[in-house]
């Protein structure tokens, strides 16, 4: 009699729903992948580049996607910025300093995890007498097969940009 209801339970609707559910939750989980990238040559040493990115107290001069808030950037630390996809949409992120290394790496992550998260890297690289700038974000998520990363590919590919004439004009 107790494995007939046992059984009785494990078949029923609102079960079977759950079931369902819970697929569902792991296709998302394993789609939920997308990423941004964007590259600029920059006539610059990699230091330099480094300097510029790494002045975060001078962002409002020059920076038109990204203000640091909070926080200092230091391994292990949690920052906050404002983040400016286009005019008028902005939107505040918290993130961790998950690894630094000097003139050549800077790696933050955050977001929630299953529903979307960023890891988000400065990559600099010493190519013939110029530094390669490599912004690359990675999200995973649920949520990400419904979000359309376009608005911050353009975001990034204008802080390349403005990363770049900011460097050049200083060095």
């Amino acid at each position: 009699m107790l494995k007939i209801r046992k059984m009785e339970y494990l078949t029923s609707k609102w079960m079977i729903g759950i079931y369902i559910l819970i697929g569902l939750i792991c296709f998302l989980l394993l789609i939920g992948k997308r990423s941004v990238h964007s590259t600029i040559s920059i006539k610059a040493t990699p230091n330099q580049v480094w300097e510029v990115i790494t002045n975060t107290s001078q962002y409002s001069e020059w920076n038109s996607v990204m203000n640091l808030l909070e926080g200092d950037i230091k391994e292990g630390s949690l920052v906050k910025y404002r983040f400016t996809q286009e005019e008028g949409k902005s939107y505040d992120i918290p993130s961790k300093v998950k690894k630094i290394t000097p003139s050549s790496l800077l790696n933050q992550g955050g977001g929630t995890i299953g529903i979307i998260t960023f890891d988000h890297k400065y990559i600099l690289e010493e190519k013939k007498g110029k530094t390669v700038l490599t912004i690359h974000e990675d999200y995973h998520g649920v949520f990400v097969p419904f979000w359309n990363p376009e608005p911050v590919q353009k975001a990034y590919d204008r802080l390349n940009k403005d990363i770049k004439s900011r460097v050049e004009s200083l060095y």
